[in-house]
């Protein structure tokens, strides 16, 4: 018996159009390639349209004709009350929708898309968020429906994702208007007070005019009370809160700093005895208000929490009385009968009625096999047709469904708890250390001299002030996010960076994360094939839509389709037929009549022809590349451990690669992987989990840190902490790394704070530090634990070997 192996070559192309990599050869014109549908499909649409200018600036022009659309594809657009859901407005006469296109790819994508009332008179504009992926369009009503605008859209390669999510009312994820206005305010205000103060830091205090003295210290305590009043109310109601718990945080001793500051301002300014400190209060909460609206710009664009709903579509096709309907998923109820079609979500749990089902279940239970059903067997809601129209007779409704009731676990319900920060656990021992200092520099000049009394107490409460503690931390992680999101790694938020520089286990999960949907490594082991015969052999496979046979036409050479008689199939065995009077006959081993294997767990389909046994085809997992380094250099650093719902046919060579310390779980249920992490968090552990599917929900939401891998950051990706781009699986290791060094430039960045709060203190403690140096002083501080967090970051970065832009 011979083995014949065939290894797939990777070869990397360059768009034909754009310029940039392309993600695989899947499209493909003739000898060029494209690296998504838009560069394919644009240089054919501008050059009827004339608008071939674009291409003074581009070398690399792209052919293609439109896609054709499914007639009923979008026929639920057309029912009044989806489109009043989905719609953002309408007069009767324009109207304007926003859908999420996951295929937005390169700056081509844009031009096409912002020029679709080339396309149609109808489009009266339409407008592309590159970083959401989403388009608004305006269309006339009289010309153009919502249909027709989707229709457009999916003939020239953008299919919009339209969810029943999108049916729901939702918040919009963006950064926070009120905080925007606060920051606003207090810039505003901030960088007037210091205008009005020049004159008093030049002159040393010793204005010679003292009517424009007490003028600008009056004009500054005006400018000072919508900075106290109402943008530092966030600071307040933090630090309250965590009072309330017996809690001292971060916002503590800089609300005492400011409260400080302006009562102290406000006594001289009133008395006529000083000018006060409101520099040093407006500039505190400017700053925090700074970095904290910059934090909250890292994640913005990404969702990371999702339901059941985000997966569901919002119609389904209906049968009633022989015609074709299609009616919304919520109005499916029991007994109806229903159709899908190839590739489409079952939403409802149904009995199959009509037709061959092949049901790819890898993103419910992981198992990476499509499930043969024949009619009589239920159906699960969640499974993806992969064959040919089916018809069901619904036997619950979509709240009773399978997919839905993976949702019915407490730890959906429950928010994750994360741990307070190690900032916060400082910031209790600072804050009463310095209030400490206070008081005992109090009693101490109380004693000595009275008169020291406030300027001391002022001054040390301004020098130590944590805001540079608390600036090195949000701006760290400010650009630690920015730079783990320029490298397809993004967070949900900052609180992330400690749970993965903390972490001691990472626990993976199979299908789709270690391993490629859809994808296969193919072995011959038998006598060898001649042409003929592997013509033969792939003109009958041809008939038949199992996902093995799928993957066995595609891997045998090119050939003429030639004629099947009498083909037969049977549903999870095989398949055989005559061509030109010879039998041609593949399938399992059963269907066949031979002796299974020792290791029949691995994917086989053997060949007869004429009723001789030629051999068998194997088909063994692809997995990702730079697999086998990533587990590698996890080992050094971290305790690992499988969980897949496939079976366990691939465990020897997994054995190998986790080594003899990992554990390795096959046939896992959801509700089973979810046990596993939160038995391992008992023992101590803090884990870190990796997954695709909506099988791997409940574990990303019971781990201390849930990284969703995802092909798109936007699409398909379950409920989780961190999102991570499947095409940077291999940097997982540098990444947490990378999380580490954050947290030891918030801590360095904390140590040269002390350094400066020591020398600072040992003056002020004197008496001898006036308020007004130690206000300027406290900015000055500031800005340089920025430019060091800034720069060590990058610094860090770059060593790693991270994109910097």
């Amino acid at each position: 018996m011979e083995l014949k192996e065939h290894t797939p070559v990777e070869t990397k192309h360059v768009c034909f159009h754009c310029g940039e990599d392309c993600p695989d050869s899947s499209i493909r014109e003739e000898e060029n390639y494209f690296c998504c549908e838009g560069c394919h499909l644009v240089y054919n649409l501008l050059n009827r349209n004339g608008l071939c200018t674009y291409y003074s600036l581009n070398e690399s022009p792209g052919t293609n004709q439109r896609l054709k659309v499914r007639p009923d594809k979008f026929t639920f657009l057309d029912d009044e009350k989806v489109k009043q859901r989905l719609l953002l407005f309408t007069d009767g006469k324009q109207s304007k929708v926003s859908f999420y296109l996951p295929q937005i790819h390169c700056s081509s994508c844009i031009w096409l898309l912002e020029y679709l009332h080339k396309l149609n008179p109808g489009i009266i504009s339409s407008r592309v968020d590159f970083p959401r992926k989403t388009i608004d369009v305006l269309y006339s009503e009289n010309s153009m429906s919502l249909r027709k605008v989707a229709e457009l859209l999916t003939s020239i390669g953008y299919e919009p994702h339209i969810s029943l999510n999108d049916l729901n009312e939702k918040e919009v994820r963006k950064v926070d208007r009120k905080r925007l206005i606060r920051l606003g305010v207090a810039g505003f205000c901030f960088g007037n007070i210091m205008m009005l103060s020049l004159p008093e830091y030049f002159s040393g205090g010793a204005i010679a005019d003292l009517t424009m003295k007490h003028l600008f210290s009056w004009l500054n305590l005006g400018l000072s009370l919508p900075v106290f009043f109402y943008s530092a109310t966030e600071f307040y109601q933090s630090a309250w809160q965590g009072l309330k718990q017996r809690f001292l945080n971060i916002d503590a001793p800089i609300v005492l700093a400011i409260f400080i500051t302006f009562f102290r301002s406000v006594y001289e300014i009133t008395s006529g005895t000083g000018t006060g400190y409101l520099d040093s209060m407006a500039g505190i909460v400017f700053l925090m208000l700074t970095g904290r609206v910059f934090q909250d710009y890292t994640y913005q664009t990404l969702s990371f929490e999702r339901d059941f709903k985000s997966y569901f579509p919002i119609s389904v096709c209906q049968k009633q009385e022989g015609k074709e309907i299609y009616v919304p998923v919520s109005e499916i109820k029991p007994g109806d009968r229903i159709l899908i079609r190839s590739n489409e979500l079952i939403p409802v749990d149904g009995i199959l009625f009509h037709g061959k089902a092949a049901i790819d279940y890898s993103f419910v239970t992981g198992e990476s096999a499509p499930v043969d059903k024949g009619i009589g067997e239920i159906l699960y809601a969640g499974g993806k047709q992969r064959g040919g129209e089916i018809e069901l007779e619904v036997i619950k409704d979509v709240s009773q469904s399978y997919l839905t009731q993976l949702w019915n676990n407490s730890v959906f319900k429950d928010r994750k708890k994360e741990d307070p920060s190690f900032i916060h656990k400082l910031a209790r021992y600072f804050t009463v250390l310095l209030l400490g200092l206070a008081i005992g520099a109090a009693i101490y000049w109380s004693i000595q001299d009275p008169h020291k009394i406030w300027p001391s107490v002022t001054a040390i409460l301004i020098v130590a002030c944590p805001c540079a503690l608390l600036l090195s931390a949000t701006f760290t992680n400010g650009h630690i996010m920015r730079m783990l999101g320029r490298n397809g790694f993004y967070l949900k938020n900052a609180s992330a960076i400690e749970t993965l520089a903390g972490a001691d286990m990472v626990v993976f999960d199979k299908t789709g994360t270690i391993s490629q949907n859809g994808s296969s490594q193919i072995t011959y082991e038998g006598k060898e094939l001649g042409l003929t015969e592997k013509q033969l052999i792939r003109s009958l496979a041809r008939q038949s839509n199992h996902f093995l046979s799928r993957l066995l036409v595609s891997y045998l050479p090119d050939s003429k389709a030639l004629k099947v008689e009498h083909y037969k199939e049977t549903i999870g065995r095989g398949a055989e037929g005559y061509i030109r009077s010879t039998k041609i006959k593949i399938g399992s081993a059963a269907f066949l009549d031979i002796e299974k294997d020792s290791d029949a767990n691995l994917s086989r389909v053997y060949v007869a022809i004429d009723r001789q046994i030629q051999g068998c085809f194997l088909f063994k997992n692809t997995y990702r590349p730079g697999m086998k380094k990533l587990i590698k250099d996890l080992l050094k650093t971290h305790k690992l451990a499988l969980l897949s719902g496939d079976n366990d046919s691939e465990k020897p060579y997994l054995s190998q690669i986790f080594g003899s310390d990992s554990q390795l779980y096959f046939d896992q249920s959801p509700q089973e992987k979810l046990q596993y992490i939160s038995d391992r968090q008992k023992e101590g552990r803090r884990v870190v989990m990796v997954g695709d599917g909506l099988n791997d929900s409940g574990a990303l939401m019971q781990s201390n840190a849930g990284i969703a891998l995802s092909e798109d950051t936007n699409n398909f990706s379950p409920a989780c902490d961190c999102i991570l781009t499947a095409g940077h699986l291999n940097k997982l290791p540098i990444f947490l790394a990378y999380a580490k060094c954050g947290k030891r430039i918030i801590i360095a960045s904390f140590i040269i704070s002390v350094l400066y709060n020591i020398i600072g203190l040992g003056f002020a403690i004197q008496g001898n530090l006036s308020p007004l140096i130690a206000a300027l002083l406290m900015p000055i501080s500031s800005v340089s634990i920025l430019l060091f967090t800034s720069g060590f970051s990058r610094l860090c970065a770059r060593y790693m070997g991270l994109k910097l832009g």
